[in-house]
């Protein structure tokens, strides 16, 4: 349960008895899931008498609504309003009880040993009001997430505390079955307009009432904004500005001041709206007829941040009475109040953090490329055969040599297809350690290993709706190639140590450099895995085998590294720069030639560019080569030709025509290549014993 669910379970819980025993246990047992709780004590503050009054306890047995006055001493005394003095501490954790006086005082009234306190201040306004205080009998049983997560619980038990005071004390000035039920409308509905509905359904059958406003006051600009409204048919959010008239914003300023003195009553009954300025601003722009309204201010930390008004068609419609009901209202309203502006918050929060993820999405298409470099040339068949497979939901295999540039195509299909508005997650097979694949992948309970101190979701979860591309997939180990062959089956994942089935909608793209077949015959790959990845493979060629990409691969790489290394301007290339590249075998690919790139760049920022490193490898790589006998050389570049051409003849299945045959990939004429193959001696059939 995160934050914002524990604090609505708890607010419904205490605000949702009317009862404070029951309350107070009903909180204790939804404490219990998150920390050891044994007792809790709720404490009134009597000024006038220096004393605590407890108002009601809570054990494991069940809760007891009490009446008894504590005396506290001088020391005692002290140590309590230090409690109310750090504005911004509303929850103190006591890790040894016997040193505060406050406690000890207590206990020994109570007549209980515990060993572990969390104490909670509660005020309303400016009036230090009580405490709640969380006891454990164990030694040391707190922790600070124990104390922040219990500062959530000092305004519902503030206002809890308030109400049971006014229970007591005042009881017969309301109902409290209609406190009840009105709490119970504002404080079940997470959006306001709707708990606003409900609460006016039910006001109706006991006063007049036809709409109910939330508004904001907002001094600075002059303007009252109108947060949300209701009738009985239907409750609205709104964002609704009201221009106040220079003698409107001046009554505003009178009134504020004076209900922070407490010299107004907490509810105003303005019979004749359009006598009284602000109201009749806002009735006006409402295009409202003559009314009577009852206005309540809404104060947040001495601060009036809005009102909630009733209003009636026509004139004198409210008594004396109605307001004294209305007014028995303020906290669960101020509660409603200050969780609608919470809850917008999150909301702007929220749509910040959309729109933040959209640039980083954008950023990250831009930086992996959402410009395939050699898609008209080496690699034209290639964007041909994503372009066919893009707009499907079918696995796709990307093959080919390391450094070949896999995860560009991956992110090109990904971007071309319907699910580019969702999340593209990138795994790392062979980085991520045996013993963490299933967590990664899957995710995890929380308690489900040791170390599993929360939930967590795998990137499986995370690229619902989106794409997975699981690059190194030959590096899986055998025990996750079993469950990702559930995932592919069924769509379906389970969290490790849960037992929730969680569906997913994704596409899964894999990428290896390793020969799957091979693997699958040293049973070091699952067959059937293989046979559900392979449906689409791609293969990928390797840079010396599209060398016509080298140049325009050049200037991209030139661009880009300048941008990162922050050159003050793109450096140009020599004359022949480009002859040792294109000469040069590339046996690391792309990777490769990036990184000679940056190199280049270090080397020289300023320009112009010469490739001139490359000179002692490729002269170690020719004086390799170097025969004495001219016969000697032609056989050995007769064996390399013939292993290449019948690796690739083994991509192929040993098809030698057409766009996917062995002739398209390596760029000659199939009858050129048979001719080849036959003087070579290689079976040109597919049925061949390579």
């Amino acid at each position: 349960m995160d934050k914002n669910e524990f604090f609505r379970e708890a607010t419904l819980r205490i605000c949702g008895n009317l009862e404070i025993e029951e309350a107070l246990f009903s909180t204790l047992q939804l404490l219990q899931q998150t920390m050891p709780v044994d007792w809790m004590f709720l404490e009134h503050y009597d000024e006038k008498l220096n004393s605590t009054q407890t108002i009601a306890t809570a054990t494991l047995a069940g809760g007891k609504a009490v009446d008894l006055l504590t005396l506290l001493s001088a020391d005692a005394q002290k140590q309590l309003f230090q409690y109310y003095q750090k504005k911004s501490q509303k929850a103190h954790l006591l890790e040894n009880p016997r040193t505060s006086k406050v406690a000890m005082e207590m206990m020994h009234f109570h007549g209980i040993n515990l060993r572990s306190l969390i104490v909670l201040a509660l005020e309303t306004g400016r009036q230090i009001l009580g405490l709640l205080i969380v006891g454990s009998e164990g030694d040391e049983r707190f922790s600070q997430k124990h104390v922040d997560l219990l500062s959530l619980l000092s305004e519902p038990f503030a206002i809890a505390l308030s109400n049971t005071l006014k229970h007591r004390s005042e009881l017969k000035l309301y109902d409290k079955d209609f406190f009840w039920e009105v709490t119970m409308r504002i404080c079940g509905n997470l959006e306001i307009e709707d708990g606003l509905r409900a609460c006016i359904e039910y006001l109706a059958q006991h006063m007049p009432a036809d709409d109910i406003y939330l508004a904001r006051h907002e001094r600075d600009l002059g303007i009252m904004r109108i947060v949300a409204r209701a009738s009985k048919e239907k409750g609205e959010r709104m964002d609704f500005l009201i221009p106040l008239s220079e003698q409107a914003r001046e009554a505003m300023v009178r009134a504020r001041q004076t209900w922070l003195a407490d010299k107004l009553p907490p509810v105003l009954v303005i019979n004749k709206c359009e006598e009284e300025p602000v109201a009749r601003c806002v009735i006006e722009a409402l295009g409202k007829p003559a009314s009577s309204a009852m206005s309540m201010p809404l104060i947040v930390e001495d601060q009036v941040v809005g009102t909630l008004a009733l209003v009636a068609e026509g004139s004198d419609r409210f008594e004396q009475h109605h307001a004294q009901l209305y007014a028995t209202l303020k906290e669960p309203f101020f509660v409603a109040m200050s969780n609608a502006l919470k809850h917008r918050e999150l909301l702007k929060l929220k749509d910040l953090l959309v729109d933040d993820n959209r640039y980083l999405q954008s950023e990250l298409q831009r930086l992996s490329g959402d410009e395939v470099i050699g898609a008209n040339f080496g690699l034209k068949d290639v964007m041909h055969k994503v372009q066919q497979v893009a707009t499907l939901d079918s696995p796709v295999l990307l093959l080919g040599e390391t450094g070949t540039g896999k995860d560009v195509i991956a992110n090109s299909i990904h971007y071309s297809s319907s699910r580019s508005d969702g999340p593209f997650v990138n795994v790392n097979c062979g980085a991520i350690p045996d013993t963490l694949i299933d967590s990664e992948l899957f995710g995890h309970e929380k308690g489900a290993f040791t170390g599993a101190l929360s939930q967590k979701r795998g990137r499986f979860e995370r690229a619902n709706k989106g794409t997975i591309f699981l690059d190194e997939i030959g590096e899986l180990p055998l025990q996750a190639q079993v469950r990702l062959l559930k995932v592919l089956q069924s769509k379906e994942i389970e969290r490790v140590g849960g037992v929730k089935t969680i569906p997913l909608d994704i596409r899964i793209i894999a990428a290896t450099n390793r020969d799957l077949e091979d693997m699958v015959k040293s049973q070091l790959f699952r067959e059937d895995l293989w046979f559900r990845l392979n449906v689409f493979p791609i293969w990928i060629l390797p840079l010396r085998d599209r060398k016509a990409d080298i140049p325009a691969l050049l200037q991209h790489f030139i661009s880009l590294k300048a941008r990162e290394l922050k050159l003050p301007a793109i450096p140009t290339l020599s004359s022949g720069a480009i002859d040792p590249l294109m000469e040069y075998h590339w046996p690391g690919n792309v990777r490769e030639l990036e990184n000679v790139i940056e190199r280049a760049l270090i080397l020289n920022p300023s320009g112009p560019l010469t490739f001139e490193h490359l000179a002692p490898r490729q002269q170690k790589q020719r004086k390799s080569l170097e025969l004495p006998e001219q016969g000697a050389a032609t056989e050995i570049l007769d064996e390399v030709i013939s292993r290449h051409i019948r690796g690739v003849l083994s991509r192929t299945k040993g098809k030698v025509s057409g766009s996917d045959g062995a002739a398209a990939f390596l760029g000659i004429n199939p009858s050129t290549l048979r001719n080849r193959m036959k003087k070579l001696g290689i079976d040109c059939g597919r049925k061949r014993n390579l």
